[in-house]
């Protein structure tokens, strides 16, 4: 951990690559992370643990199933919206336009979860970068 404060936009500024998240800080044994967004991820689940989501810029959209076979729905998160998938949830998250967030999560947790639809050269599967 940084002993000074971390500013979130010169961070972001720092990287542009799409879907692969910067660890920025830990709290405990989580993982603080911030991405950038655009485009569709892949539907993923993770079996063990919650998936925290905080739109810093844009808007993230995150479509989930319920159940095995169940419907799916989709959640508009605008700039400084949260939502949380619970775990054991197939979640996708998309940005048509485009969106910065930022993450909270276990250390180690895959940015494809434990369980995922083939994943596109678009999408960096990690458990995080250094940021």
């Amino acid at each position: 951990m940084r002993a000074e404060p971390i500013d979130l936009a010169a961070a972001l500024a720092g990287f542009t690559q799409l879907w692969s998240p910067r660890i920025v800080t830990r709290v405990n044994d989580y993982d603080v992370r911030i991405a950038k967004v655009a485009g569709e991820h892949v539907w993923h689940t993770h079996d063990d643990t919650d998936e925290f989501f905080l739109v810093l810029e844009g808007e993230l959209r995150i479509a989930s199933r319920d159940g095995e076979g169940g419907a799916e729905r989709e959640v508009v998160l605008s700039r400084g919206s949260v939502h949380v998938v619970p775990r054991g949830v197939a979640h996708r998250p998309s940005s048509p336009g485009g969106a910065s967030i930022l993450m909270f999560e276990p250390s180690g947790t895959s940015s494809v979860g434990d369980r995922h639809d083939p994943v596109p050269d678009h999408v960096d599967a990690t458990t995080g970068h250094p940021l």
